[in-house]
């Protein structure tokens, strides 16, 4: 498969022990702060999700933008050092500059991320090496909102990329990023964009908060209003759920998953004529894939870093669809994959090889409990996660 898109160098200085209350104690002007070690790793989600599926054993070609500076070297360098093919697809331009983030990462809160896009943002579908994605069945493509030529003019590089893509029969893949509210990309209306890229999409990955703020702004504005530090994923039901992935479904989408963060994962699934159409990654039996509607709890972990853990989910996805999985399987190594990955500090220490992953799932791995109290919603004790009324 090819994993491209947003690709930079990240940057996390070890914050050892510095919690959310002392953050904002220490963070001062004209104040030296004392940390550890630096990590630097590749990121974006074609580092992060096209790494996570070569260690899964994916066959993967990365394709990103890089310029001809030292980040872009040590860019290529961290990828080649994976497996020196995986660098083939990759584009250096010298009239730019490699794109890089550094990521704030104290205990008990977000992540804080200081980016500059670079090369990213003249990424264009011309950039794409089609006659390599011709030999893939799967072709994903991540962070459009901090790209600014795949949104620009309504996201008319994006819509011609994944047009081009989908001519080819091959399985289309798609993952957003939370833009700056501020910035270009977070006034665009995105709805306008969502509508003209869908058709053409297969699958459709991404967070429930870049789903709020791009198809019911309002909704998200009012639920970011946290209540007695309740976030905004504890106030997300299922109906808003249902709802929003039918709207992405109505809209082109065949296979819509919206990532929880700790409450898990969202399935919703078009019908079997649109599954029967999903391209070369098409599932064997596509009744099963169709009209599903399931909800799975995370796995139990230590936290140690949350850096690319919604990537390292989609590449769990991804490599079970692949593998030609049930929908109850892929989701379960979905969230799999996303556990390991958050145990540890980096985006792609913590993934483990797909026997190791699927070992661990079956010895019994504890997963968090997952209340719901909503209408049609009932709990499927084989596979422990939800079914939604859409499936009734």
């Amino acid at each position: 498969m090819v994993a491209a898109g947003h690709i930079c160098l990240d940057i996390l200085p070890q914050l050892t022990g510095l919690t959310r209350d002392q953050f904002g104690k220490m963070f001062l002007p004209g104040r030296l702060i004392k940390v550890g070690p630096v990590i630097f790793s590749t990121g974006g989600a074609v580092s992060n999700t096209g790494l996570s599926l070569h260690k899964l054993g994916i066959p993967t070609r990365l394709m990103g933008k890089v310029g001809n500076d030292l980040l872009g070297q040590a860019v290529r360098q961290i990828v080649e050092s994976h497996g020196s093919h995986l660098a083939d697809g990759m584009v250096v331009d010298k009239a730019v500059n490699t794109s890089y983030t550094i990521i704030i990462n104290a205990l008990g809160m977000d992540r804080i991320f200081l980016h500059c896009p670079g090369a990213n943002d003249t990424f264009s579908a011309a950039d794409v090496r089609y006659d390599m994605v011709a030999e893939t069945s799967l072709f994903h493509f991540g962070y459009p909102p901090l790209m600014k030529s795949m949104f620009e003019d309504d996201g008319a590089q994006l819509v011609e990329m994944f047009q081009r893509v989908k001519g080819l029969g091959v399985t289309t893949s798609l993952d957003m990023a939370l833009p700056d509210p501020t910035s270009a990309a977070g006034r665009l209306n995105w709805v306008t964009i969502l509508r003209a890229v869908m058709p053409y999409v297969d699958v459709f990955l991404p967070s429930i908060e870049e789903s709020l703020y791009m198809l019911r702004h309002e909704t998200y504005e009012q639920l970011s209003q946290t209540a007695g530090g309740t976030s905004i994923l504890a106030r997300v039901t299922p109906s808003l759920l249902s709802n929003l992935s039918g709207e992405l479904v109505e809209m082109g989408a065949k296979i819509v998953g919206f990532k929880l963060g700790d409450r898990g994962l969202y399935l919703r699934t078009a019908d079997q004529p649109a599954i029967e159409a999903l391209g070369a990654a098409r599932p064997p039996d596509p009744a099963a894939w169709a009209d599903r509607e399931l909800w799975v709890p995370c796995f139990k972990v230590d936290v140690v870093g949350t850096t690319g853990s919604g990537d390292a989910t989609i590449a769990g996805f991804l490599a079970a669809l692949l593998r030609d999985m049930s929908p109850e399987e892929t989701v379960t190594m979905a969230v799999a994959v996303g556990a390991c990955n958050v145990e540890a500090a980096d985006a792609l220490s913590g993934v483990r090889p797909w026997q190791d992953t699927l070992r661990r799932v079956e010895s019994g791995w504890a997963r968090h409990d997952l209340p719901l109290d909503a209408p049609g919603w009932r709990f499927d004790d084989r596979y422990r996660m939800w079914v939604g009324p859409s499936e009734s």
